[in-house]
């Protein structure tokens, strides 16, 4: 993302965590009597002194209808306003420094943690909501990270995408693998690796947090893709009220409330939104209610405590994949499978957790927290899937600023523990309705993670990056029937090493290499009737993907222009990958050797400013970019040679230019471009086609009350492939491809105080 240049300062702080358990009042009480002294400003170092830290503290304040504040206590403080932050404090070259916590003590400002996550020494990127959620529906994955560098997103039906980073997953066109989702730090994915983002509304996160790759080890997430942390408002940086309602082509209407608020040493905020369409295609109607709320209470100036709870019902039906051709010609047509046999996708989730903060000292943060997380999957497709999930656990994280030998040092350290149960029962799927039992069974997933990174700041604008994870992980099934039993153990390894450099404060180059590792999930494996004579490989067969992964880059950005632009090359070992196929879905093994290489490019530039208005605050016309260069392949495989891997685009390109002025009105026209079709086959047999979609918006946001826009979206009304899924060997029969949506208008209005 360009619209913000990068965070000022020699030294950016660690700023999010795992937590081990929830604290019962009785040992917060004690952990309070600790830490319970005051903790004053630290000032800035000199060359060999610990970088600057602030650690100003508030204990909140009763707040009016209009307006919050927050009373100091032993220093002063202000409640950051509820606005793009992030982007007005890059703008001025003023972001905070690292480890600044102004508000909440557990979640920081967007602003904060902008600081804070520039500190890794690689691809990161953080997405603040007024750049996505005001002037687009912000219903999918794809409104909010267009214009992330190296994150391909393409929706496929209702709210439901898929995401790649990197090329991870690309064997998988349902569900997700390959990135580990978290929300506030809360994993989303299921124990044994599945993500789904039916659960998530972006309109509602006050910020979106991407690391790309080994980037997100202080999550203590492992894999190729790496993570993304959806952050909601506390009642320190929300609105007393708010309410948007968007509505649009194919039925789409939408309608979400939410409110904040700091009362005294507690605030809060709660969040709620509902969304039906009928959607483009046929059979692909949907219904959505998702609920979000969170309670802080400041025990004492050191030690916060904050309760999360989050619901989902959504039920959406699915139109399937339909051939080449059936996609480019007839793109509004269901799958006849899908309308025959009423295929839906159907998920109830209720979501607990508790995050607590405690700053034992200066410089020095424990972090702790639990989670349980109850879904009900209600999925009939090819047979009528009835999972129920139970996943739980807890993190705990340290962080700690001191000296070693006189040079400044900023360590973290931490620990997940993820358990999952999974209730697995199918059935035959006879028209839409449930037929008999097809498999009973028992799925248990453990993970436990350790993880340990280190800054040594060599000079006072230099950092030295070392870390290294342990994962210990388990899978056993259980089957009545319909399934094999098993258990597989997993013991890995993961080191990471990076450099750091900020050149000024506003300019950095970094560079690191870092090992990753993603064990299998149940759905790997390798199976079919005699007939089709495949090898028979149980998922306790299927080894775990390994990756060496070097990156370089930089980022940064000057009154007018921002960059951000990383190169990477990724070596894995046993990418889990599609070597063969039944009834035209793809069976996932592992590959020998492939290799991932690409460039992330983005960048934003005033082209033109003072057209009209002139002053401190002139109209601009922005240039927003962001290009992917994939350059996926396999490494002398001996079935599929040096070819291409399929699933993604060599190139992808997202523009937008906009006429911005001061008074709050913006207007202008975008493109998506995929120049080249790609491979959805592992033997490079049938391609996708080359596409570009043209798109405009106008809109008015001023920062008051009340903002309003109006978004065409592919105006042209091409016919293209939006996902697609992949196999061995295709034909023309092959059904993979999922069609975009045609010609579509969107509209929505805020109001907000």
């Amino acid at each position: 993302m360009c619209f913000d240049p990068i965070a000022p300062g020699p030294v950016r702080a660690l700023a999010f965590s795992k937590r081990i358990q929830i604290l019962t009042a009785a040992s917060l009480t004690s952990l309070c009597t600790v830490v319970s002294a005051p903790v004053s400003a630290q000032q800035k170092p000199v060359a060999t002194e610990l970088p600057p830290v602030n650690v100003t503290t508030t204990t909140p304040k009763a707040k009016t209808a209009a307006k919050k504040t927050a009373a100091p206590t032993s220093s002063p403080a202000v409640v950051p306003p509820p606005t793009s932050e992030a982007a007005e404090a890059n703008a001025s070259g003023k972001l905070p420094a690292p480890g600044t916590r102004a508000g909440s003590l557990t979640v920081p400002t967007a602003a904060e943690a902008k600081a804070d996550i520039q500190l890794a020494p690689g691809g990161v990127d953080l997405v603040p909501a007024e750049e996505y959620a005001k002037s687009t529906p912000a219903t999918t994955i794809k409104d909010a990270l267009d214009y992330v560098p190296g994150v391909f997103v393409q929706p496929k039906w209702g709210e439901d995408s898929r995401v790649s980073i990197r090329g991870s997953g690309l064997s998988r066109n349902f569900h997700l693998r390959g990135l580990q989702l978290y929300m506030d730090g809360i994993p989303i994915n299921t124990a044994d690796g599945y993500g789904d983002f039916q659960e998530i509304d972006p309109s509602v996160y006050r910020y979106i947090e991407v690391y790309k790759g080994g980037n997100a080890l202080r999550f203590g997430a492992n894999s190729l893709g790496g993570a993304i942390n959806f952050v909601m408002p506390t009642g320190y940086d929300s609105h007393l009220f708010g309410a948007r309602v968007d509505v649009g082509s194919f039925g789409f209407h939408k309608l979400s409330v939410s409110s904040g608020g700091v009362s005294g040493a507690a605030d809060y905020f709660i969040a709620g939104t509902w969304l039906e369409q009928d959607g483009f295609r046929d059979h692909s109607d949907g219904e959505s209610v998702r609920g979000v709320m969170n309670v802080g209470y400041r025990l004492t100036e050191n030690v916060e405590t904050r309760f999360y709870l989050n619901a989902n019902n959504v039920d959406q039906r699915i139109p399937g994949s339909v051939t080449r051709d059936a996609a480019l010609n007839d793109p509004k047509a269901a799958a006849p499978i899908n309308v025959l046999n009423d295929w839906q996708r159907n998920i109830d989730t209720v979501r607990i957790a508790n995050k607590t903060t405690v700053r034992l000292m200066p410089g020095t943060t424990l972090e702790l927290g639990a989670f349980n997380v109850d879904r009900q999957l209600d999925h009939p497709i090819f047979e009528w899937l009835d999972y129920r999930y139970d996943d739980y656990g807890g993190f705990a994280r340290i962080t700690d600023e001191s000296r070693i030998g006189g040079f400044a040092n900023r360590v973290i350290a931490g620990v997940n523990l993820h358990y999952g149960t999974t209730d697995v029962k199918q059935y035959k799927n006879v028209g839409g309705e449930k037929g008999d039992p097809t498999v009973d069974a028992d799925d248990k997933s453990g993970n436990i993670s350790a993880y340990l990174e280190n800054h040594f700041y060599v000079l006072p604008d230099v950092a030295l990056v070392g870390g290294v994870q342990f994962l210990h992980a388990t899978r056993e099934r259980d089957a009545a029937f319909g399934a094999v039993s098993g258990e597989t153990e997993f013991n890995l390894w993961s080191p990471k090493a990076g450099i750091v450099w900020d050149v000024d404060r506003a300019w950095q180059v970094f560079a690191n290499v870092s090992r990753s590792a993603e064990v299998p999930s149940y759905g790997e494996s390798v199976s079919g009737p005699p007939f089709l004579m495949l090898p028979t490989i149980p998922f306790t067969d299927i080894r775990a993907q390994r990756a060496t992964t070097y990156e370089i880059g930089t980022r940064g950005a000057r009154p007018n222009f921002t960059w951000d632009l990383a190169a990477y090359r990724a070596e894995i070992d046993n990418e889990l990958m599609c070597f063969y196929s039944a009834f035209g879905n793809c069976n996932v093994s592992n590959a020998d050797k492939t290799v991932h290489q690409g460039l992330e490019i983005g960048f934003g530039v005033a082209v033109l400013q003072s057209i009209f208005a002139d002053g401190p605050t002139p109209d601009k016309l922005w240039l927003n970019t962001a290009y992917t260069l994939n350059d996926f392949y396999f490494d002398n495989d001996a079935t599929f040679g040096n070819n291409e891997l399929p699933g993604a685009p060599r190139h992808f390109l997202r523009a937008e230019l906009l006429y911005k002025h001061p008074s709050g009105v913006y207007f202008g026209p975008n493109v998506e471009w995929v120049p080249d079709a790609y491979y959805v086959d592992s033997a490079n047999t049938l391609e996708t086609a080359a596409y570009a979609l043209w798109g405009a918006k106008i809109g008015f946001d001023n920062g008051g009350p009340i903002s309003a826009y109006i978004e065409g979206r592919n105006l042209s009304d091409e016919a293209y492939i939006a996902s697609a899924s992949i196999i061995d060997r295709a034909n023309p029969n092959s059904t993979l491809f999922e069609p975009g949506t045609g010609r579509a208008i969107y509209g929505g209005v805020q109001v907000k105080w």
